[in-house]
C-alpha cells in the first residue's frame, strides 16, 4: 500500500533519464504515469533492477522469519508455476491436489483427529490464515450465543501483548474486543494465569503463540489449556484455544516432539502456521487447519461455480499462483521429517552457538538463547550507558547487517533489545561474520562519549 507518508518520504525526481544503453539515444521518462511509447525489455529491465539494486541484502537480513533461500530446483519449479491461478481447480487440478495433500501432512504432523480429509486450506500467509481461523472462531461463539438466546453483540478475544500485529486487524477490522494481557516483569508472553484472568462469556477464543516475535520463545499452551479446563469447570464456559504457529508451528513437531501443543489438547480449534517462514518456501503462502469440519462453520464456505465447476472456498483473496503451493509440496517431498529435522536443528544450534558467544562479550545480557524457535534477544546491560542498541543496529547496517532492535510492549516499554532469526541459509561462517563484525562495532561504540540514538530516531524497524 503506498501510503501518502511513505511517498513524501521516499520523494523522487518526477522523471528519470534512461542511460543511453543498447544504441538508444538517452531520453526521459516519467516515474509516476505511464510512458508515450514502449520501452525495450532490456532497458525496462536494467531501470527495475538498478532501482531494486538499494534493498537490502535478504541474505543478511536477520530481522525476517521469511525464507530467503530455496534449492535451484524449487526456484524452477516455481518458474513453471507462476502461471497457474491457485484459485481455478478446474482448470488446475493437480495443483489443487498438491494443496489438499499439503493440508493433509500438516494434519498429522500437528496429530489431528482426522488426516485423510483433513479440514484446512493455503492462504497468503499467517496473516490471512489468522483472519480466517478468528472468523470461524467468532462465528462458532455467535450461534452458541444465539442458540442459548444470549446477547452476541460483544465479541473479545484474548491473548498476550507481544501477538504479531495481523491480531490487531483482525480484531479491528472484525471488530472483535482485543483484551491484551500485559507483561509484568521478566514474563514476556501470556501466562495460564493472565488469559484466564481476561475471559468471560464473550470471549471467542484465547490465542497461544507458538514461538513470540519478540524473544523467540514459546507459549505454554498446554498449561494454557489447563488453566481453560479449569476456568470452565467453574463458571460452565468454554473458551476455545487457537495456536498462532507462524513460525514454531513447523520448528516444534522436528526438535521438540514431546511438547504437547496441537491438536493433541482437546481445547484446540485450530492451528495457522508460515509455509514462508520455517515451511521453507519463498514469500507468499501459508496454512491453516482446523481440528475437524465441525471447527469451521459451513457457512463461511463459498461454493462458486467457476469455469464450469463448483468450487469451496474461504479465503479474503480470490486469484494468486500456484506456486508457492507446488513449492511447499516439494519441500514436504524432498525433505520428508527427517529432513525437517535437520534443517531446523542446524538453524538452532547457529542461534543456540551465536547466542553464547554474544553472552560471552560481556555488554549483553539475553532475554533467550535461541533453543526453542531459532530466534533470540538480547540488550545492552543496565551499566552500559554510552552507546544504544539502536546505535549498534544502526552501526552493523554499515557492514549491510539488518538487526532490528526496538522496544517491548506496555508495561516493559523501558526494555529495548536485539533481535536475531535465524533461518535456512544463515550458516555457522555467517554467525562467525555477524560476531566479527559486532565486535568490530563494540570497539567504536565503547569510544563514544554518549548515545547517538533512541527508538524515536534510529530505525523504521516496527514489530
Amino acid at each position: 500500500m503506498a501510503l501518502k507518508e511513505e511517498v513524501r518520504t521516499l520523494q523522487q525526481a518526477e522523471d528519470l533519464l534512461v542511460a543511453p544503453l543498447y544504441s538508444l539515444e538517452a531520453q526521459r521518462i516519467p516515474r509516476h504515469k505511464l510512458t508515450e511509447n514502449e520501452l525495450p525489455p532490456e532497458v525496462a529491465y536494467q531501470i527495475v533492477h538498478d532501482e531494486l539494486m538499494l534493498d537490502g541484502n535478504a541474505r543478511l537480513n536477520v530481522a525476517t522469519f521469511v525464507s530467503t533461500w530455496m534449492e535451484p530446483q524449487a526456484e524452477r519449479l516455481m518458474g513453471e508455476c507462476l502461471d497457474k491461478n491457485m484459485i481455478d481447480k478446474d482448470e488446475y487440478p493437480q495443483t489443487a491436489a498438491l494443496e489438499t495433500r499439503c493440508v493433509n501432512i500438516l494434519a498429522d504432523l500437528w496429530h489431528a483427529p482426522e488426516t485423510s480429509e483433513a479440514t484446512g486450506c493455503s492462504t497468503t500467509g499467517s496473516s490471512e490464515a489468522a483472519m480466517l481461523a478468528g472468523m470461524a472462531l467468532k462465528r462458532r461463539w455467535r450461534k452458541r450465543r444465539e442458540a442459548a438466546g444470549k446477547p452476541a453483540d460483544k465479541p473479545n478475544i484474548v491473548m498476550g501483548a507481544n501477538v504479531q500485529v495481523c491480531w490487531e486487524k483482525f480484531a479491528n477490522y472484525w471488530e472483535v474486543e482485543m483484551r491484551l494481557v500485559p507483561m509484568e516483569g521478566e514474563t514476556y508472553h501470556l501466562t495460564p494465569e493472565g488469559a484466564v484472568a481476561h475471559c468471560d462469556e464473550n470471549t471467542i477464543a484465547v490465542v497461544a503463540v507458538l514461538g513470540s516475535t519478540f524473544d523467540g520463545s514459546y507459549e505454554p499452551v498446554a498449561e494454557i489449556c489447563a488453566a481453560l479446563d479449569a476456568f470452565e469447570k467453574e463458571s460452565g464456559i468454554d473458551v476455545p484455544v487457537h495456536v498462532d504457529g507462524a513460525s514454531g508451528g513447523m520448528v516444534a513437531p522436528f526438535l521438540d516432539p514431546d511438547l504437547v501443543w496441537d491438536f493433541r489438547l482437546p481445547r484446540v480449534a485450530s492451528i495457522n502456521t508460515s509455509g514462508h517462514k520455517y515451511g521453507l518456501v519463498y514469500p507468499g503462502v501459508g496454512w491453516i487447519v482446523w481440528r475437524d469440519v465441525d471447527a469451521l462453520p459451513d457457512e463461511l464456505i463459498f461454493r462458486v461455480n467457476y469455469l464450469g465447476d463448483t468450487m469451496p472456498t474461504f479465503a479474503l483473496n480470490f486469484s494468486r499462483p500456484g506456486a508457492q503451493v507446488a513449492a511447499q509440496y516439494y519441500n514436504f517431498l524432498r525433505l520428508g521429517f527427517e529432513g525437517y529435522r535437520r534443517v531446523q536443528q542446524y538453524a538452532r544450534d547457529v542461534a543456540t552457538g551465536l547466542a553464547a558467544e554474544l553472552d560471552d562479550l560481556g555488554p549483553f545480557d539475553l532475554l533467550t538463547r535461541g533453543d526453542e524457535l531459532p530466534v533470540f534477544a538480547f540488550a545492552l546491560k543496565p551499566e552500559v550507558d554510552n552507546y544504544t542498541v539502536f546505535d549498534l543496529s544502526l552501526a552493523l547496517r554499515e557492514r549491510g547487517w539488518q538487526v532490528p532492535a526496538y522496544t517491548f510492549p506496555e508495561n516493559r516499554t523501558d526494555l529495548a533489545v536485539l533481535r536475531v532469526v535465524v533461518r535456512r541459509g544463515f550458516t555457522h561462517d555467517m554467525a562467525d561474520l555477524l560476531l566479527a563484525d559486532v565486535k568490530r562495532q563494540l570497539e567504536r561504540l565503547e569510544k563514544q562519549a554518549a548515545p547517538t540514538h533512541d527508538a524515536a530516531s534510529a530505525s523504521s524497524f516496527a514489530h
